[in-house]
């Protein structure tokens, strides 16, 4: 090919590459404004320039909206010019720019009102908390709650166990330890208490265990045992904190300056006595001198400050409420010190004898305090755990809550202010009771006596004990009988009359782990976090009800607001990371493990939850912003409508396009898989339903992740109409169709397939959707093939938005095409510089960031050949055949033979060695085609010039009068356009010329149809020289013609232009860019 210099002029109308487009004369469509696409109309003269020259009058009809690739190519030489997409770009950052424009009591009572909003909004049957979270967020974070709290209130159990073992071991009967603990300290003497720990915890739970197993009537029946001790325990404390004001309780305490000092350490609170005017040291001297003698050498400390004796309670009228008001947090090993009594110490100088003095057991600080007291608030599920065993849950719940909140918060916090007031500071800090000989400070405190306390004590965690392993066992039933955790279902089994044995077996294996740890101070933390997470989701299902407004939300209880549920569900938060972030994020990360568990299982229950609501407001919101604009270009992607057919047993009958689409789409976007069912919606429902069970089990096979959408109609044409104009809802629509090349489409009988193919097409045009049509669908790739090399190779030949740059790039992000290269040809023709427009190419792929090989294909601008006439001749012949439908199917076949015969006899080859016959692949074609194309014959390819210039004679039988009359307007195009007495040469290797007769049938050849033929024959010769091997091919799909007489003429042309492929892609954009160079 002669390569030109760089030619300007020869662009044509598509030189502009800013214009805009305007309507398009084609199908009357407003297309998208577009930097490629040329507003000016071409003229019929201008067309002929751009097509009938360059040998490309198949893609004649869409001049105005798709400029060819070397005319694209041509304004991308200087990029100071608008690229793709680049106008959407500014406008969519000018449009950024303007428009731009104490805590506990609160947050259980809080909890409390959401609960009790919740519980009185339905029956509560057995589950109480989780059966509120699970249905108002759903089965994922019920059950992932529901878990956590279910560990909670187990582990809490064995908890409330070892304080009960705790409390009967030192302070009511010592001598009962299997372990002695007498005359050991320190490790020792842990050790061997938490030995006796696990050993009568493991025999309390067993007992308690059997009670709850007997029935929870007993539970019930011991609780108001423990209830009656709890009461008086309180009103004792109160009888002795108004006891204090009269007569203070004797309680000392020694001090050593300021330092509380070890009761073991003393005998008496002084260096030295006077016995018979004699002057003794005493045991105390002893512990920081290094003799008895009063000339010994002592600690510093100890000689330059005295020794003072204070009482420890020193009544409520003493004002020592002043001095305890504020914080004082210590570190670990931190002295006890007095507040406001003068200490004489050496700043420099290392304390000595720590051992003499009550030291910090831990670092403390205020969350950590709240860590501590946090699960004493923590019963206030411990009604709605037991739901299922209530009367009235929606009225017990609600009242014995809030009254068990106010009244223990009243209690606390009196308690906390009372204790201030009456006690000495250094005791309250003194955890283990070391400086007042480990007597129970509350029980010195309580009157009438310290018993009182202790075995109020005791009960109280014996009744706490039992609660759990009564609420815990049914939490853990409620959820097993939902089934939404698999391995639980046998727990959801019990006794006949509901009791939950399995349960109770489990709950008590998990309490007896936590007894054989003994020391639960690592585990206590995680499971307030537990308590908190549970409070939290209380919170916001309460809030998310009362936001969403479901028609099913009226809860008798109206003390509630949202901001309060919103307020709760953030302290609970808060709190969870002000106690202790890191096992915040622990009991979360364990939380969201049972979360994605039951996911994974696929917990399907419907149980109207606010989660399912919240979805639908977002949708809804989602969709009401979709709908201010089209996307921009740089997150366009194919939203697919792929459209199927199905038999008479409604089965897909092109289950891979549903593998291309997954190829596609890889779980990106939106797929909508449609077909059409014929009928009535009355009479066809049941098809209906069976057509869409088949669509989703093939779209779940195949990894589709969509929708699937019927339609019944009375035909079939009209319910794929309707699918194309309905699909989506709002501005989630799709932009992009997906259906499969008709099969056997030159079969008489599929005379009205091929026709719905092409209305079908039509329809895309005019809505502006981009259209993807595999050919030879079975050959196509299932998910689990893998290609290991190969090509794609695209056949841009046309501009159509990026579509073709796009669809490869979206294919290798899939495992099947990964390994396959990309290549990129195009076709330069005979005033093309086919140099340059390799180095444009290459350049804008750069800028579009796609690695592809790229090659320019040169088309010489040959000759029509006798062959393309032939082809054209019997396409028109079948033409004819095919509008016989209203035959029978006798009256058809005799017919057909006889105008196959006709042709044989007419049209013979005269040297048929010397041209060979190119026979049609299409998917099912008839073998009367086959045999025709056989036995079809050219004239001799010698030098032949065509010439006809006088009056044609009568069409031949085979054409119809009205075909005839219009001038041949039975063609693709109008009959203005047909070009009579058209001269014609094909030039021989010796270069002669020879002069040859007209044909007759020849004569009423449409010579429009004739180029369009010898396009679509030439592009096929070259992609079957440069792809034949290739994986896959994509091509520009040419636009269907204008009026409908040509319509089994388009698909000859398309049959003839994919002839010899395997896997070809027709691919037609949908008026807009879809691919853009910038970030």
């Amino acid at each position: 090919m002669k390569t030109a210099p760089r030619l300007s002029a020869n662009r044509g109308p598509a030189s502009n590459p800013l214009s805009l487009t305007g309507q398009d004369e084609g199908d009357g469509n407003p297309k998208e404004s577009c930097p490629f696409i040329n507003s000016t109309p071409a003229t019929g003269v201008e067309k002929s320039q751009q097509y009938d020259i360059k040998s490309m009058a198949l893609f004649e009809e869409e001049i105005d909206t798709s400029p060819m690739v070397s005319s694209l190519l041509s304004t991308l030489a200087n990029y100071s010019n608008l690229p793709t997409g680049s106008k959407e770009h500014e406008e969519a950052e000018n449009n950024e720019e303007g428009t731009r424009p104490s805590k506990k009591p609160v947050k259980t009572m809080l909890t409390a009102i959401s609960m009790s909003a919740i519980a009185t909004n339905g029956v509560v049957p057995a589950g109480g908390s989780y059966y509120m979270i699970s249905r108002s967020l759903g089965p994922e974070f019920g059950g992932a709650v529901g878990i956590c709290f279910y560990l909670g209130t187990t582990f809490a159990g064995a908890m409330y166990i070892l304080g009960c073992i705790e409390i009967l071991l030192i302070y009511i009967v010592p001598q009962a330890a299997i372990f002695k603990i007498e005359g050991l300290e320190g490790p020792e003497a842990e050790i061997a208490l938490l030995n006796n720990m696990r050993v009568y915890g493991t025999i309390v739970l067993s007992f308690m265990a059997l009670v709850v197993f007997v029935g929870v009537k007993y539970v019930n029946k011991l609780a108001l045992v423990f209830l009656a001790c709890v009461i008086l325990s309180i009103l004792a404390v109160y009888a002795g904190i108004i006891k204090t004001a009269i007569e203070p309780p004797v309680f000392p305490i020694c001090l050593l300056g300021n330092r509380t000092l070890v009761s073991k350490s003393y005998d008496v609170c002084a260096k030295v006595i006077e016995i018979d005017n004699e002057t003794i040291t005493t045991k105390l001297w002893l512990s920081f001198c290094d003799s008895d003698s009063l000339n010994a050498t002592c600690d510093e400390y100890f000689t330059n400050n005295n020794v003072t004796e204070v009482q420890g309670i020193p009544g409520v009228t003493s004002g020592i409420l002043a001095e305890n008001l504020f914080g004082n947090y210590l570190k670990k090993g931190m002295v006890l010190e007095k507040r406001g009594r003068a200490s004489n110490v050496d700043p420099n100088s290392l304390p000595s004898n720590a051992n003499r003095y009550v030291l910090a057991d831990i670092t403390s600080f205020f969350t950590l305090l709240v860590g501590i007291y946090f699960p004493s608030v923590t019963g206030i599920m411990a009604g709605s755990n037991r739901s299922g065993d209530l009367r009235d849950a929606q009225k017990s719940i609600p009242i014995g809550t809030i009254a068990a909140i106010t009244t223990t918060s009243t209690v606390y916090m009196s308690c906390v202010v009372l204790f201030g007031a009456c006690i000495e500071g250094v005791v309250l800090r003194d955890k283990f009771g070391e400086g007042v000989n480990g007597n129970l400070v509350i029980g010195t405190l309580a009157w009438p006596s310290p018993w009182v306390i202790v075995f109020g004590s005791f009960f109280s965690t014996c009744g706490a004990g039992l609660q759990s392993l009564t609420g815990a066992p049914r939490l853990l039933q409620a959820i097993s009988r939902d089934g939404i955790i698999p391995f639980l279902r046998v727990f959801g089994h019990g006794k006949a009359n509901g009791e939950p044995t399995w349960a109770l077996l489990l709950t008590a294996s998990i309490c007896e782990i936590g007894i054989i740890i003994a020391s639960l101070d690592s585990v206590a933390p995680i499971l307030s976090m537990f308590f908190l997470m549970c409070y939290m989701f209380v919170n916001l299902a309460c809030a998310l009800q009362t936001l969403l407004r479901t028609p099913n939300w009226r809860p008798r209880f109206k003390f509630y607001h949202w901001t309060l549920s919103f307020l709760g569900m953030s302290l609970c938060l808060s709190l969870m990371f002000i106690c202790s972030w890191y096992y915040a994020i622990v009991a979360m990360g364990i939380a969201t493990c049972i979360y994605k568990y039951i996911e994974f299982c696929g917990a399907e229950k419907e149980w109207g939850d606010g989660i399912r609501g919240l979805s639908l407001s977002a949708a809804r919101f989602a969709l009401m912003r979709l709908e201010e604009g089209p996307p921009h270009t740089k997150n366009w992607r194919p939203q697919i409508l792929v459209l199927v057919s199905v038999d008479a047993e409604q089965k897909v009958e092109q289950p891979r396009l549903l593998s291309l689409t997954s190829q596609l789409k890889a779980g990106k976007g939106l797929t909508i898989v449609g077909t059409s069912v014929q009928g009535t919606f009355l009479n066809n429902y049941t098809e209906s339903q069976r057509a869409d069970q088949s669509l989703r089990k093939l779209m779940e096979t195949e990894k589709v992740k969509g929708f699937s959408q019927v339609v019944l109609s009375s035909n079939l044409r009209d319910g794929t109409s309707h699918l194309v104009q309905t699909g989506g809802l709002g501005g989630l629509k799709h932009n992009t169709v997906m259906a499969s090349w008709p099969h056997n489409w030159k079969q008489p009988e599929c005379y009205q397939h091929f026709r719905n193919f092409i209305e079908m097409v039509r329809e895309t045009t005019i809505a502006s959707l981009a259209l993807l049509v595999p050919k030879n669908i079975s050959s196509y790739p299932s998910n689990g093939e893998r290609f290991t090399e190969g090509h794609i190779d695209v056949w841009w030949i046309v501009h159509d938005g990026g579509m073709l740059m796009l669809l490869p790039f979206l294919l290798r992000q899939h495992k099947v095409w990964r390994k396959c290269k990309m290549r990129i040809f195009t076709v330069a023709q005979m005033d093309d510089n086919s140099i340059q427009m390799k180095k444009d190419l290459i350049t804008f792929l750069y800028h579009l960031r796609i690695d592809a090989a790229v090659e320019v294909v040169e088309m010489h601008d040959g000759d029509i050949s006798a062959y393309t006439y032939e082809k054209t001749l019997l396409m028109e012949q079948r033409s004819q055949i095919l509008k016989q439908m209203h035959l029978t199917k006798n009256e058809m076949e005799r017919e057909i033979q006889s105008i196959t015969d006709s042709s044989r006899g007419s049209i013979r080859r005269k040297n048929p060695s010397t041209l060979k016959p190119q026979h049609s692949t299409d998917e099912g074609g008839n073998l009367a085609e086959k045999s025709d194309d056989k036995s079809e014959a050219v004239s001799n390819p010698k030098q032949v010039q065509l010439i006809h210039n006088k009056k044609t004679s009568k069409p031949s039988a085979l054409i119809s009068p009205a075909a005839s009359s219009a001038g041949g307007a039975a063609t693709w195009s109008d009959g203005n356009n047909t070009e009579k007495g058209k001269i014609l040469s094909a030039v021989t290797p010796d270069g002669g010329r020879e002069l040859l007769s007209m044909k007759p049938e020849w004569e009423n050849l449409n010579q429009v149809d004739v180029r369009r033929m010898h396009t679509a024959m030439r592009l096929n010769e070259v992609i079957k020289k440069k792809s034949k091997e290739a994986k896959l091919v994509l091509l520009n799909m040419p636009g269907p013609p204008k009026n409908r007489v040509g319509d089994e003429n388009y698909m000859e042309f398309l049959e003839v232009l994919t002839e010899g492929l395997n896997r070809v892609l027709l691919v037609r954009g949908g008026g807009r860019e879809v691919i853009t160079i910038y970030s």
